[in-house]
């Protein structure tokens, strides 16, 4: 089924509820389904065809929602690449995915000349106003709307990239099937119903909410970076829609809680992307009494794959985290099937047997790599690029194996214990999931940013800004060998609330050499 098919099915039933609301505009169901048909006709009459695959950059807006569903419509194939990871990725984009046309806003455009690649796409697309050799979208309104074209579940829909913070970014293959299932995954994970309205920054959740009968008011702020959100302008937007639910990235959230008073009055919302913290979640729940408050867990192969409700964050959990259990992800969603494996990350496994995988599962609160399998968990690659590493084929079913360490406690649920890359050889000999401690150290010391890293077969923990007393002796305790500080931490690119370990190594060896750093 082509997954539009859904958005046709809406525009039928709810033709003026807004499906997509910006700042101050907003486009309904029957509209933006009649813009999506012409925009597929334009599409076709400039030479694409379906499988033809094209390349889009555009900030989170109607537009770029409208290019992307017109593209789903005429069984064109999206590719989305972030400009931000440098020219060579573009260029390993370009080679990796072939485009045979380009879509981009006005500054977009300014990327064909200077990524040669990217230049050499046959044809380019834009908004509005005018660009050299390209064509305007908006030139949509004269065409006839084009018939849904029929594809079947494995028809490829989009293309994205990992963040590649394991190595080389893969570029991940979402056919309609897939993300049909990651629809009804996000619906069911966080109870969408037709008719509701959400505050929107993560676009995987836009498309669910489409899907869902659901308007999605795209957050007034630079997506690209969360942590710059303004409060105010948040609230001026969500007084004019009055969306009940929130689904962000901790950074997002952080921003907002700048002003707490002005967090608006939503009735439930939903982090993730990044570690969630549970004083984050804390202090949402204490700015606005009644909210619910959700940790969502997922990955670009698999989304999602686990939530936790704050109330479920009791005193025990806060004990367990606090002693170096990990950070607790909840129950795995109900669509989802998760193991434990020995950790052997870095090493291809299987194929295997159902009988040979249930022999390797780890027991209750082992620590291991998590591996899912279930509908919404990406079978692979373009081109099988990178499945030798995270594939696994049990029988006639494929698992992910994830990348990250973890354990099922007791009554089956998942704990984080951070990257498998991470795994350092503690004191007596035994393995530590150095994510642990920072989890440790953050509900110990809340609204603390740490990282614990391995360097030279030491354990350091790195604080950002001055160190709070009693943090070596929770890092002492914990088996670190080193302490230190540093002004600032870098972040991801992409959510800006994980750690870049990268960039910290870099940063750490310059401290060192530069003029030492603190140590306790």
């Amino acid at each position: 089924m082509n997954l539009t098919g859904l958005l046709q099915e809406h525009a039928v039933a709810r033709p003026r509820q807004a499906a997509l609301c910006e700042a101050a505009r907003s486009i309904d169901f029957a509209t933006l389904a009649d813009r999506v048909a012409r925009g597929a006709s334009l599409l076709r009459r400039a030479g694409l065809v379906a499988g033809d695959r094209m390349l889009v950059f555009h900030p989170v807006a109607i537009p770029l929602y409208e290019v992307l569903l017109a593209a789903f419509h005429a069984g064109i194939t999206v590719v989305l690449a972030d400009p931000s990871g440098g020219r060579a990725f573009l260029t390993r984009a370009c080679q990796r995915t072939r485009p045979r046309a380009f879509f981009g806003s006005p500054k977009a455009h300014l990327l064909r000349l200077m990524v040669p690649a990217i230049g050499r796409i046959p044809m380019a697309l834009h908004p509005s106003g005018w660009c050299p050799r390209s064509q305007s979208w908006e030139v949509l309104e004269r065409e006839d709307p084009a018939p849904l074209c029929e594809v079947d579940d494995t028809h490829p829909a989009l293309i994205t990239f990992t963040s590649g913070s394991t190595g080389i970014p893969k570029a991940a293959l979402r056919t309609h099937g897939f993300l049909l299932a990651q629809h009804k995954a996000i619906a069911d994970a966080l109870g969408l119903r037709p008719g509701e309205c959400d505050l929107i920054t993560l676009p995987v959740f836009a498309l669910a909410n489409l899907a869902s009968g659901v308007t999605s008011v795209l957050a007034d702020c630079d997506l690209g970076h969360p942590a710059e959100a303004e409060p105010k302008r948040i609230c001026r937007q969500t007084a004019r829609w009055n969306p009940r639910r929130c689904a962000a990235s901790p950074a997002f959230f952080e921003a907002l809680l700048r002003q707490p008073d002005d967090l608006p009055e939503f009735d439930s919302v939903f982090t993730g992307g990044a570690p969630v913290f549970p004083d984050l979640m804390d202090r949402l729940a204490a700015a606005r009494t009644g909210m619910r408050v959700v940790a969502v867990y997922g990955s670009t192969e698999a989304e999602p794959i686990a939530e936790i409700d704050l109330a479920k964050l009791g005193s025990a959990e806060r004990e367990r985290i606090a002693g170096g259990g990990g950070l607790p992800a909840g129950p795995p969603v109900k669509s989802l099937e998760v193991v434990i494996l020995p950790d052997r990350w870095g090493q291809p496994i299987g194929p295997l047997t159902a009988e040979a995988l249930d022999a390797l599962r780890l027991e209750a609160d082992r620590a291991g790599e998590i591996l899912v399998s279930g509908p919404q968990v990406l079978p692979g690659y373009l081109d099988g690029l990178g499945d030798e590493e995270t594939k696994l084929r049990v029988d006639d079913r494929i698992w992910h194996r994830t990348g990250d360490a973890g354990c099922l406690d007791a009554v089956g649920r998942l704990w984080l214990l951070g990257r498998c890359t991470a795994k350092h050889v503690g004191r007596d000999g035994k393995p530590v999931y150095p994510f642990s401690i920072e989890a440790a150290a953050r509900v110990r010391f809340p609204g603390l940013r740490c990282a614990a890293i391995s360097l030279l077969g030491r354990l350091t923990l790195v604080a950002q800004g001055d160190l709070p007393d009693g943090l070596d002796a929770v890092a002492r305790a914990m088996g670190c060998d080193d302490l230190r500080s540093l002004p600032r931490l870098p972040m991801d690119r992409r959510h800006q609330a994980k750690i870049d370990y990268p960039a910290l190594r870099i940063l750490l060896a310059k401290d060192a050499g530069e003029r030492g750093a603190p140590t306790r």
